[in-house]
């Protein structure tokens, strides 16, 4: 097999992977202190995906994701659409500032706003509300979207260099 073909299944097995991860870890919600306020891991993996693998690459990963929610009767059309409108702006925050640790760790939280606005408006909701209860799952990201970018890199940079120790 060529290089060019090799890195191209590594990759798209790679890109599966997340996007199994990804709608994994979005099915899993940790409480907070305050009833109604959990929040979910896969904010912060999400930031991680789009920083290590690219804005186009990790919105693929993201509809994947949403697919196999789909798919699967786990997810409605509101999951999907508040989804990919946090993947869309936390996303674009982070290919607008690709070298800004800031940018990575305002970005999901920059995503939570949009998607609860978007949400508020689909439901005809208070959106203050939504923001108010997204606040405590919003600097979980901010903190931890971070750290997580650091152990992905890590482990991509892993990786690749041992499959290229291995060839």
């Amino acid at each position: 097999m060529k290089q060019k073909d090799s890195l191209r299944v590594k990759n798209l097995a790679i890109d599966g992977m997340m996007a199994a991860v990804l709608f994994v870890v979005g099915l899993f919600k940790l409480p907070s202190f305050l009833p109604g306020t959990e929040f979910q891991l896969s904010a912060p993996y999400a930031v991680a995906i789009a920083k290590t693998r690219g804005f186009v690459r990790y919105l693929l990963i993201g509809i994947a994701a949403s697919a196999v929610g789909l798919c699967l009767g786990m997810q409605n059309i509101y999951n999907v659409i508040t989804a990919m409108v946090y993947r869309v702006v936390a996303g674009a925050v982070v290919a607008l500032f690709p070298n800004s640790k800031a940018a990575v760790a305002v970005s999901g939280p920059c995503g939570s706003v949009a998607s609860r606005v978007v949400l508020g408006l689909l439901l005809q909701t208070d959106v203050r509300a939504l923001l108010l209860f997204a606040a405590p799952g919003m600097v979980f990201t901010a903190v931890t979207a971070p750290m997580m970018t650091k152990l992905m890199e890590k482990l991509l940079e892993q990786f690749s260099t041992s499959r290229t120790a291995a060839n």
